[in-house]
């Protein structure tokens, strides 16, 4: 197999893993990230065994583990008074089911092990402080373009920069974004500063009209994770940085379930933030000669699935697959996009309904719609079930 020079514009958890996967099968690799430090920003994420397979083989899944928590299982309530109208087992279930186990961990956690599995196979890989301006490709390689005036050549280049990828932006063209009437609020809270067992060790959906609240532990239980998803319409920017007043969380989720005001109520006042969710549609095309997407740049999708960071690290795998079995550069992305297109455009789709699943306006319609739906055997049948390593190319 030829030997590439690989450039990736962003390093977050999708060019980490798409990194380390092409370092591993012995392709130089150069990460451009315009930040000035390497650091993640954010709460809870969620691996399950469609992703774990990639992060093990890459020998991360002890690390991962060890700063996780294995939930015993995914537990859909009704928004007030908690009762359960769906439960579907993970940890051990779902190794068994899948081979790998779900984990539950920090943002920040996950990128440090995947910025560490990097640096192990090249110290210098993240070249800090290089904001992207632009690339130009011909049949020799592949030019890209920083801010200051600077340039780095290759021979392929991956886009791995986000939501607002300049990368996908030269590809695809401008990509239109919809607001949903959706925000979501991110909470970390820890644990000794609520009452002993407030919610058990599952994943809890708490879903009610206009809104839904999903919970969870992150390091060992040290921390209780909290996403509360409310309609609005006051749109504010997309990003993980906005606060806002913890007043107004509060009157969003006046009459809920009492575990989630305790989890309110024990929240840092100061430290409440919300991002407004916008839809984008799944592209249709990913890739130009030499260059390619990966993640959020290609496919962003709306945290109902909580597949979004698994979405991205599968990509990693495949295409460093792809590279193996195609004979050029062309070649290599249009056998990469071709076997992920489907599948993450299923994904984002999902999410969206769930979106409207999570959000009926009364008890009646959450429990005939869950009555006509079992959420374990869909997700088990498509989603985790499906191995980035093993799946057939074609």
């Amino acid at each position: 197999m030829e030997k590439y020079r690989i450039l990736i514009a962003g390093a977050g958890i999708g060019g980490l893993t798409a990194a380390s996967c092409l370092a591993k099968a012995g392709h130089h690799v150069e990460i451009y990230e315009q930040a000035p430090q390497l650091a993640e920003i954010g709460a809870g994420i969620q691996i399950s065994a469609n992703a774990m397979h990639v992060l093990r083989s890459l020998g991360m899944e002890e690390s991962i583990v060890d700063v996780g928590v294995s939930p015993g299982a995914y537990v859909f309530r009704l928004h007030d008074t908690g009762e359960v109208i769906q439960r579907f087992s993970l940890s051990e279930e779902h190794k068994r089911l899948h081979g790998a186990p779900y984990t539950q961990l920090h943002r920040a956690d996950l990128h440090d092990i995947l910025a560490a599995k990097a640096r192990s196979f090249d110290p210098n890989i993240v070249r800090l402080n290089r904001r992207i301006a632009g690339f130009s490709e011909s049949d020799g390689g592949v030019e890209l373009r920083f801010a200051d005036g600077k340039t780095a050549r290759g021979d392929l280049l991956i886009g791995a920069d986000g939501l607002k990828s300049v990368v996908a932006r030269q590809i695809a063209g401008d990509i239109p974004a919809q607001y949903t009437g959706d925000a979501a609020w991110r909470l970390v809270v820890p644990t000794r500063q609520l009452p002993k067992d407030v919610l058990e060790q599952v994943m809890s959906v708490f879903m009610g009209p206009g809104g839904h609240v999903v919970c969870y532990y992150l390091r060992a239980g040290e921390l209780l994770n909290f996403v509360g998803l409310v309609e609005t319409d006051e749109i504010s920017e997309e990003s993980w940085t906005v606060k806002l007043p913890w007043e107004t969380l509060k009157a969003h989720y006046r009459g809920w379930h009492p575990a989630i005001q305790e989890i309110i109520d024990a929240a840092d006042k100061d430290q409440c933030y919300r991002w407004s969710l916008f839809f984008r549609k799944p592209l249709d095309n990913w890739s130009s000669r030499r260059a390619t997407l990966l993640g959020d740049s290609a496919h962003a999708t709306l945290p109902y699935l909580a597949q979004g960071a698994a979405m991205a690290i599968e990509d990693g795998a495949v295409l460093a697959r792809a590279l193996e079995l195609a004979d050029s550069i062309p070649d290599v992305l249009q056998l990469y996009q071709r076997n992920r297109m489907e599948r993450t455009a299923r994904i984002v789709n999902q999410s969206n309904f769930n979106r409207n699943l999570f959000h009926l306006p009364s008890q009646a319609e959450i429990r005939a719609a869950f009555a006509e739906r079992d959420e374990g055997n869909d997700r088990n049948g498509w989603l985790y079930s499906y191995n980035p390593l093993t799946v057939e190319l074609r």
